[in-house]
C-alpha cells in the first residue's frame, strides 16, 4: 500500500487540528506525530510550532485532564497523579493540576461514592461489605484516611 506523502505544513495544520479539538499532552502528540514518518528536524519543527502558538501546553492539558477526571469519573487525586506520571506531566504541573479541586468539593464526592457504592452492595457480612467499599474507593484513587472517614461514616449510620 502506498502511504500518502504530506507537507510539514499540511502536518502543521492537522496536528493544529488534533490540538483544537482536545487538550493534548506531548506524549499523545509525539505518538500522533510518528504516524507521519517524519524526519527528527521536521518533528522538532512542528512541536516547536505547536508550542510557540500555544496549541501544545502541558500546564493547561494536566489542569483539564484533572478537572475531567474528577467531575466526570470521580476519580481520586492519587488515580489523577497516577495517570499524569504515566503521560510523563511534570511534578510542578501535576501539583498545579491538582490545586483545580477543591478540597471541600473533593471530600463530599468521596463521601457520595462511598454512600452509592454502599447502597449497590447487597454483601450483609459488614467485613466484606467494608473490604468491597475500600477496595472500590482504592481503585478510584482516594486517599486511605478518607477512604476510612468516609467508610465509617456510611456504614455506622
Amino acid at each position: 500500500m502506498q502511504r500518502k506523502v504530506f507537507t510539514i505544513e499540511e502536518v502543521k495544520r492537522k496536528m493544529e487540528h488534533y490540538c483544537v479539538y482536545q487538550d493534548r499532552c506531548h506524549q499523545e502528540v509525539e505518538e500522533k506525530l510518528r504516524e507521519f514518518s517524519l524526519i527528527v528536524i521536521a518533528k522538532e519543527e512542528i512541536l516547536l510550532h505547536l508550542m510557540e502558538h500555544d496549541f501544545l501546553n502541558e500546564t493547561r492539558f494536566a489542569q483539564s485532564y484533572a478537572r475531567g477526571k474528577f467531575r466526570i469519573k470521580k476519580y481520586g487525586k492519587q488515580r489523577i497523579i497516577r495517570e499524569l506520571k504515566r503521560r510523563n506531566i511534570t511534578a510542578y504541573n501535576i501539583k498545579k493540576a491538582l490545586l483545580e479541586i477543591e478540597e471541600d468539593v473533593y471530600r463530599a464526592t468521596a463521601f457520595e461514592l462511598a454512600i452509592k457504592k454502599n447502597a449497590s452492595l447487597t454483601e450483609s457480612n459488614t467485613f466484606k461489605k467494608r473490604k468491597k467499599l475500600f477496595d472500590h474507593m482504592v481503585r478510584k484513587g482516594y486517599e486511605y484516611d478518607l477512604i476510612n472517614e468516609a467508610i465509617d461514616a456510611v456504614l455506622n449510620k
